[in-house]
């Protein structure tokens, strides 16, 4: 299936609309913190994004042969509420072109997955990872479609990163506002084909674009761990 590419904004990043919100929540880390020590939601809020014949596979268990992979999701704060950065892969990329993702990719011999996670966050968005602060880990995916073993890791900046994305690796970033995620109006249900086969996935939206598979399941987990605090 050839997907249509879309033109880089380099400046990126093309901001989103001004969001009347409520002064956000600066507790949302340590908050996030101690909750990632307790058992996670897992699958219960992942399975709600999973798309249609995906059969529960995304699950695991992943294969010997899987690929260990890394993702961030980071919290940062931009005119009064919690944003998170996710990219559009370009059209040219071997695994999920043209996907809305989390920066992460895989895990380089010798590296933990935190620290792929990071490096690979610095080398997308082109931001220094030394002020990033590591939250803790939610739950693995297993990416069948690709075959990748994906840990996310979950972190939160102080002040809004200045972005100089990767041309390679970037088509356009996407700054989402947490509470956007939070609001179930943004979610929707779609159609792809692709292979002959037509089947629907459930999805975030944001903008032109969706938020789905293996990304919006991960956010769906995030959704769930805030659904209880003030943004």
């Amino acid at each position: 299936m050839t997907a249509r590419r879309r033109p880089f904004h380099n400046a990126a990043c093309l901001r989103p609309p001004h969001i009347e919100t409520r002064p956000l929540n600066p507790q949302l880390p340590s908050l996030l913190t101690d909750r990632l020590r307790s058992d996670l939601p897992s699958w219960s809020a992942q399975a709600r994004y999973q798309p249609e014949l995906s059969f529960g596979r995304h699950r695991g268990p992943a294969p010997w042969d899987a690929r260990p992979a890394a993702v961030l999701l980071l919290l940062y704060p931009r005119e009064g509420a919690w944003h998170i950065p996710l990219t559009l892969r370009p059209a040219h990329m071997l695994d999920h072109a043209s996907q809305v993702s989390l920066p992460g990719g895989t895990i380089e011999p010798g590296e933990t997955s935190q620290q792929a996670a990071l490096r690979e966050y610095a080398e997308e968005l082109g931001a220094p990872p030394a002020d990033v602060r590591m939250l803790g880990r939610l739950s693995e995916l297993y990416l069948f479609a690709s075959n990748y073993r994906v840990e996310p890791w979950l972190a939160a900046v102080d002040v809004a990163p200045t972005w100089n994305p990767s041309r390679g690796e970037v088509e356009r970033l996407l700054e989402v506002p947490l509470a956007h995620l939070t609001d179930p109006a943004n979610t929707a249900t779609f159609e792809r084909r692709q292979r002959g086969i037509t089947y629907s996935a459930p999805c975030f939206t944001w903008q032109s674009e969706r938020i789905w598979g293996a990304t919006s399941m991960v956010l769906a987990e995030l959704v769930s761990l805030v659904s209880t605090w003030p943004l």
